[in-house]
């Protein structure tokens, strides 16, 4: 038995708003919190046993004078990872004394610090590279579906696929916000890898639906129902689909739950991107081409169904 999902799409989109409304609402509330690799400062991990969040927050903020540090606890190692302003070598080494001095057993794991003429040309690079892959993404898509202009404009598949990416991607990013305020989650290279990877598995999948679209309409010959079409090409897809993210997300769900901090919000990230990006394909895109074209037709006077 076939699902017939564009008969449903109303709620679909709906969905897909709210969940959009709700990441930008997270975005705007709490904020993306820059690591180490997108402003300047340094990045401290150190094991300090018996001692909480808050009791080594303190000790930043009075004793060492490091005003709103960022902390996250690295279960794995049993350790704190601390960002904060940046400072020189000797102010490290006093640092490092104190914190010895005040917590028994105090070891330290790994420090590092980033210039602000590095943090800024990352940050630069980093939204010129998800620009450019939008970009190429549209441009690509709009040339392999030269062919089948009608009943849809072959630009439009490149542009639907774009707004089902960005979908995915906002609503990631309003997760990694929701995770910056309740575990102290900070953007860093990982987090823009994480983008990019959610950004090429959604507009693989979407391409991939589309061009069985493509192959239905240029088996049709311009007499087919459009609807009905892209209907039946999810229909034909839907398993492949679904059991290909599956398999992925599983195993990124492994990471998130057992692998080290360093991995594991980036991994959570890609787990919420690659749900919803198989959401946007199957529940987005094909039902926006269909849509797209309704409003087309309504403006035009015609008729949508042919």
């Amino acid at each position: 038995m076939k699902a017939n999902i564009i008969k449903h799409s109303n709620w679909f989109l709906f969905f897909s708003v709210l969940f959009v409304a709700l990441s930008v609402t997270s975005i705007i509330v709490f904020g993306l919190k820059p690591g180490i690799d997108f402003r300047s400062g340094s990045a401290w991990q150190v094991r300090i046993p018996g001692a909480d969040e808050r009791t080594i927050k303190n000790f930043f903020e009075a004793d060492l004078g490091f005003s709103d540090p960022i902390i996250s606890y690295d279960k794995e190692n049993d350790s704190y990872s601390v960002i904060f302003k940046e400072i020189s070598g000797e102010e490290h080494k006093a640092a490092l004394d104190k914190v010895k001095e005040k917590f028994t057993g105090a070891e330290e794991l790994d420090f590092g610090t980033t210039s602000p003429s590095v943090s800024s040309e990352l940050k630069q690079k980093a939204i010129w590279i998800i620009a450019l892959s939008l970009a190429v993404m549209a441009i690509y898509v709009a040339i392999a579906f030269r062919k089948v202009s009608y009943p849809v404009k072959s630009y439009k598949y490149g542009l639907i696929t774009i707004i089902a990416l960005a979908h995915d991607c906002v609503i990631a990013a309003g997760f990694f916000a929701l995770l910056g305020f309740l575990r102290g989650a900070t953007i860093d290279t990982n987090f823009i890898v994480a983008l990019l990877t959610i950004a090429g598995f959604s507009s693989q999948d979407t391409i991939v639906i589309f061009d069985r679209v493509r192959e239905n309409l240029l088996n049709a010959k311009g007499k087919g129902d459009l609807p009905e079409i892209v209907n039946r090409s999810l229909n034909e897809v839907f398993r492949r689909s679904l059991n290909t993210s599956v398999s992925v997300m599983l195993v990124l769900a492994a990471i998130a739950l057992f692998g080290p901090l360093s991995v594991r919000y980036f991994a959570m990230t890609m787990v919420i991107g690659l749900f919803f990006g198989t959401y946007s394909s199957l529940f987005v895109a094909s039902p926006l081409l269909v849509l797209w074209h309704k409003i087309d037709m309504a403006r035009k006077g015609g008729k949508a169904v042919k």
